[in-house]
């Protein structure tokens, strides 16, 4: 399983737009963390999303985009600061802190 995240948005858009997306290869990880990757996914992809509440509402807010390739499938999660459900969030923050390491 191969998780990518791209970023978009914020007061650094600029920045991210020439940023390749980073990607998580669960098969390079340890077995305890490939676990824990496959448990938050699997949580994030059945988790409610918070509906907007009227255009405009924070503009410098960040979207982030992940996308799951598993095998033959492929699912693509993608929410907002200000729309993230807690599952999101607990995925987005282990993708940015095993990113940070590389």
């Amino acid at each position: 399983m191969k998780v990518t995240l791209a970023t978009h948005g914020g007061q650094a858009a600029s920045i991210y737009l020439r940023l390749p997306p980073r990607v998580v290869d669960a098969d390079t990880l340890p077995e305890e963390e490939a676990r824990e990757l496959a448990r938050l996914v699997e949580a994030a992809k059945t988790a409610q999303v918070a509906e907007e509440e009227g255009p405009g509402r924070a503009r410098d807010a960040m979207s982030y985009t992940i996308t799951v390739q598993d095998g033959e499938r492929s699912t693509v999660l993608t929410q907002s600061d200000t729309t993230m459900s807690p599952a999101f969030a607990a995925l987005l923050s282990w993708l940015e802190q095993h990113l940070a390491t590389d």
